[in-house]
């Protein structure tokens, strides 16, 4: 199981993978788990958390988003753990329902699967419905909740994606970028591209020095910076450039 670990002493363990990633963060004050992944991973998900030995519960699940292979065992996981969800606040009307719309393709072929996948709908794409007990606008701070954790909007993939920085040096993004590809973050479904590259140069003002993507393995600053400056050329953005 990957690990990576913060100055502060905050452990982050990979705790699923495959179809997507899933996140738990181990604080020494309680424990919070980022995305949930799709049914058929719960069996080794449960394995993977059981087998860390947590002195404490889960507190809180972050959901980056609410496409179907990343929150389908939300539902499930609250129930057992008797802990709260956050999502981000234009995500919460899908959840009542239990289906996000898939996202739009950025790739001619992913157009075609997206369309495809959206006349399917939710007979396919669906997820337990559950209601979400704390909305994420632009940015929300868990010092009060005891936790060196700041959650801040990073639309593009959809509208409410957020992403979590964790003592301002790494961060867990969702599928605002991918780590599948090599030497690209770029994913091929999203809703808006643009806003989505806006969103790269938003973690970028961070200090994070590392990425943790919904798909794939890690990302490092200077590939994600790379790809921030040939996508906000091809788009022609008109923003700063980011700092490093």
């Amino acid at each position: 199981m990957k690990k990576w670990k913060t100055k502060n002493g905050y452990e982050i363990y990979l705790v699923s993978s495959g179809r997507s990633n899933v996140y738990l963060i181990s604080t020494g004050k309680g424990n919070i788990l980022v995305d949930t992944g799709w049914k058929y991973s719960y069996p080794g998900l449960k394995r993977n958390i059981n087998s860390l030995g947590l002195p404490q519960p889960i507190s809180l699940i972050i959901l980056t988003h609410t496409h179907f292979d990343h929150c389908h065992n939300a539902y499930i996981l609250r129930k057992q753990e008797n802990c709260k969800i956050l999502t981000g606040e234009h995500e919460a009307k899908f959840t009542k329902y239990g289906y996000t719309p898939i996202p739009a393709g950025t790739l001619f072929i992913t157009k075609l699967l997206s369309g495809l996948g959206s006349l399917i709908g939710g007979s396919w794409f669906g997820y337990p419905s559950f209601t979400t007990d704390r909305l994420i606008g632009d940015y929300l701070d868990l010092s009060k909740d005891g936790f060196d954790i700041q959650l801040i909007s990073t639309p593009g993939h959809s509208r409410g994606s957020v992403s979590v920085i964790i003592n301002n040096e790494i961060a867990i993004v969702g599928d605002t970028m991918l780590g599948i590809f090599r030497n690209s973050i770029f994913t091929p479904f999203a809703d808006d591209p643009k806003e989505m590259v806006r969103s790269w140069e938003k973690l970028l003002k961070t200090e994070c020095h590392l990425f943790l993507p919904g798909h794939g393995k890690a990302l490092g600053r200077e590939l994600v910076r790379r790809e921030y400056e040939k996508y906000s050329t091809k788009y022609a953005l008109n923003t700063p450039q980011s700092g490093d």
